[in-house]
């Protein structure tokens, strides 16, 4: 049954928004009426998730989809039909947006779509990963277990990417005070100073003229460097989207000594565990891998596993293939050849994510314990070169006064 959003008059003449089900418009009116309410304005609920601008607000945050996901597995296991646990969520759900697109999933499901189908009206919010893992449980009959599935996934995504940022919020936090803190003092500090030095007629150690070079520089030229840098970033990003140089800077990117063992490790990580959720939830084993490539963000490693993907569709085992792809890590080729051995590949797999994501997050810890010192360290020695600039004039200005 359609969902139609409204706006209506109550007797005391307030305006009442929300949404109700009928069959059309007219039959909406006729539900207000019967409620007591002036309708003013039925439509049909706004159009579909997918077709909204790419700057409009998404329904579901990841940490808001790991709960949706969560409460719609328990109310599905517990026995509810689809469509009343998708109107259950939307009754309790705050969000406007996230009514409009329950009510539209609903209608999608009243009107005989599956509900992998039904979800894949809004892309922008199920990707196709989510969606797959929706497919295999409606066909294998579980979709409660599996929803659960899908949303121990989606956490354990959200804590590896949160703690892997976190680890690395503080050394760009001090990055960004030494930046400032610098520009300030080159800026407004030092020609302070210089004024009064300039007056002597003295000659000022080389350090100070160094300085106040460099204050001159950022005074005449700052907006315009600034101009320049945005530029070449908004450049290289309009580069990079294009395949190829994306592929290879994404591949340089990997060869980086500690930031690209880090990428590596955080992209396998997330290629394994959704490898073990799609595998583990029935999808066939070609369907899960294209799936799972497609959520890796470092391009190299993309093509490396669809190419992995082409020969297991030729006949070669999953750890072969694997093994042959030297970006990612042997642990993971070792652990699917374990898994197809066994019979037990998604645990096999899921065994491989965890300790990846495991790894990813002590080299980040180490990482940001390392970079904390330095980023200190070099910030106080800047500060110090600066503040000597100044001083060291003033000591020559008190030996001549000696003399």
């Amino acid at each position: 049954m359609p969902a139609f959003k409204y706006d209506a008059l109550d007797a005391s003449g307030k305006s009442q928004q929300g949404l109700l089900e009928a069959d059309t418009a007219k039959a909406a009116r006729t539900q207000l009426r019967a409620q007591g309410l002036v309708p003013m304005e039925v439509k049909p609920v706004a159009a579909p998730a997918g077709k909204q601008s790419r700057w409009s607000r998404r329904a579901f945050k990841p940490a808001t989809l790991t709960v949706w996901t969560r409460q719609l597995a328990g109310l599905v296991s517990a026995g509810l039909p689809l469509e009343r646990s998708l109107s259950a969520l939307a009754d309790e759900a705050e969000d406007p947006r996230q009514r409009e697109l329950m009510s539209q999933l609903k209608s999608e499901v009243n009107a005989g779509s599956s509900f992998a189908r039904a979800l894949a009206i809004a892309p922008r919010e199920f990707d196709d990963v989510y969606r797959a893992v929706v497919a295999a449980g409606e066909q294998s009959g579980a979709l409660g277990p599996v929803l659960e599935s899908l949303a121990d996934d989606l956490e354990e995504q959200q804590r590896l990417r949160s703690e892997l940022f976190g680890a690395l919020a503080y050394p760009v936090i001090v990055c960004i005070i030494a930046v400032l803190a610098v520009s300030f003092l080159l800026t407004y500090v030092v020609p302070q100073v210089a004024a009064v030095f300039t007056q002597t007629k003295q000659t000022l150690p080389l350090l100070t003229r160094i300085m106040m070079g460099l204050s001159d520089l950022m005074r005449t030229w700052g907006l315009a460097i600034v101009a320049v840098l945005a530029a070449v970033f908004f450049g290289m990003r309009q580069i990079l989207k294009r395949e190829g140089p994306r592929q290879r800077f994404d591949a340089a990117w990997l060869n980086l000594p500690l930031l690209g063992r880090l990428s590596r490790g955080y992209n396998a990580a997330r290629f394994s565990g959704t490898l073990a959720m799609l595998a583990g939830a029935g999808v066939p084993i070609l369907k899960a891998l294209q799936a799972a490539a497609e959520t890796l963000s470092n391009q190299a490693m993309r093509a490396d596993a669809l190419d992995a993907l082409a020969q297991v569709r030729e006949g070669a085992p999953l750890g072969a293939a694997l093994a042959g792809k030297k970006r990612f890590p042997g642990l993971l080729s070792m652990f699917a050849r374990l898994g197809e051995q066994t019979g037990q590949l998604p645990d096999m797999l899921q065994r491989a994510a965890r300790q990846l994501g495991n790894e990813v997050k002590r080299r980040a810890m180490t990482l940001a314990t390392l970079l904390e010192p330095l980023l200190i360290v070099a910030m106080g020695g800047v500060v110090m070169l600066i503040v000597l600039s100044v001083l060291l004039p003033i000591m020559d200005m008190n030996k001549l006064a000696a003399q």
